[in-house]
């Protein structure tokens, strides 16, 4: 059976930073084809591309993840009916969230004893951990707790109400949702699976993490008193990095559904959610010591497939480690094995096949790359992209 899978290839160049911590503070690192490589979690880098999407997509097409669900749902309710006072807003909300995804909604222990030493009103109620729905799906169950805001408890006993409450909750998900997954405990019947997945960046040479020694000197001290306000260390290591990212294009679709606003074809959320992504993944940079750094770095090289069988990551390029050439620097060589390894590898396996290819490249030392695919700038491979989505889309 055919599909519409969309891989990204991303190779970049980061100065001296530290872009994902471990619990120590130094920068995440990880052995692989037997030599210690620099490393950002996938995590990492979904987030920085989901926290891009706030400047690329409008706020209906996003969610919201957080355990105030309830303070976030309750000021919508608010807004549909500002004679409720925001206390009952809150046991609404609560109420009807837990019927739509099965959670607890409780103010939590720790909260309610503190406010209580105070002496003052027990706060909101919140979800034991994030909860993720989307704009639409808010605005919908704020308008269920509205409905029933006269005996809220027994209206969403009703079969047929608790019935739409969840289907409000599984439905019309927002871009971020439908891309990056939702993950409900106590609900699984309105899990999302993911239809993105990121791997870790790793860098394509071996790296040893480094020690910046650092002082802060005290601005009123006297002429005759020297030395350090305080000083510290902090780690960071330098890299360029292999990052990997695949969107399964169908499973998008059906996460997404068609046509969420009448004025639009039904292949135009679609196409939205994949530009987004593209970009997204692409430009953006978890912001880990950002200020201390200033690692704002674009990527040397994009190579976007879209192919018609499976994922396919060419990370196997680096499993042995690149050196540094005798000029230094690390990209003209990963580049010449890339441009080397793919061919080889979609050959072997029959994978280039019906697979369209398109290329961003900069400087010369990606030159090797050239004639791998179509050369475009970045926003005309993201229009590209959007648009051979959408016309495999219509196909039958």
């Amino acid at each position: 059976m055919s599909r519409t899978i969309l891989d990204l290839h991303v190779l970049q160049t980061v100065p001296p930073s530290n872009l994902n911590r471990d619990d120590t503070g130094a920068p995440k690192t990880a052995v692989y084809g037997g030599v210690r490589r620099a490393r950002v979690s996938s995590q990492a880098w979904k987030r920085a591309a989901r926290m891009a999407f706030n400047h690329l997509l409008s706020p209906e097409d996003l969610g919201v993840r957080t355990k105030r669900v309830a303070e976030t749902l309750a000021e919508r309710i608010r807004r549909l009916d500002d004679s409720i006072e925001e206390k009952e807003a809150w046991t609404l909300a609560a109420e009807t969230i837990q019927t739509a995804t099965g959670s607890k909604i409780e103010v939590p222990k720790r909260k309610a004893d503190a406010a209580k030493k105070k002496g003052e009103d027990a706060p909101a109620p919140e979800s034991a951990y994030l909860m993720f729905l989307s704009t639409r799906q808010l605005d919908g169950l704020a308008e269920l707790a509205v409905e029933g805001r006269a005996d809220i408890k027994a209206f969403l006993k009703d079969k047929d109400v608790k019935k739409r409450a969840k289907e409000i909750a599984d439905t019309r998900h927002s871009i971020d949702i439908a891309l990056f997954g939702r993950m409900v405990a106590d609900g699984a019947d309105i899990n999302v699976d993911a239809a993105a997945q990121v791997a870790h960046a790793i860098s394509v040479h071996a790296v040893e993490n480094e020690f910046d020694y650092y002082t802060a000197v005290d601005d009123r001290n006297p002429a005759d008193e020297t030395g350090a306000g305080m000083i510290g260390t902090v780690e960071f290591n330098s890299a360029t990095l292999y990052r990997y990212a695949a969107l399964d294009v169908d499973l998008l679709r059906r996460n997404l559904g068609e046509g969420l606003r009448e004025d639009e074809p039904v292949t135009e959320p679609l196409r939205r959610a994949v530009e987004a992504f593209v970009r997204g993944f692409v430009e953006s940079m978890p912001t880990g010591k950002i200020n201390t750094f200033g690692n704002h770095t674009l990527p040397d090289v994009v190579i976007a497939k879209l192919r018609s069988s499976r994922p396919v990551s060419f990370v196997g390029a680096f499993e042995e480690p690149v050196t540094a050439t005798r000029d230094g620097g690390h990209l003209r060589q990963a580049s010449e094995r890339l441009a080397d390894y793919i061919p080889e590898i979609e050959r072997a396996y029959g994978v280039g096949d019906d697979t369209d290819t398109w290329l961003v490249r900069v400087g010369q030392g990606t030159a090797k790359l050239a004639g791998l695919g179509t050369e475009v700038s970045l926003p005309e491979l993201v229009t590209a992209v959007g648009a051979a989505v959408v016309q495999r889309a219509a196909t039958p």
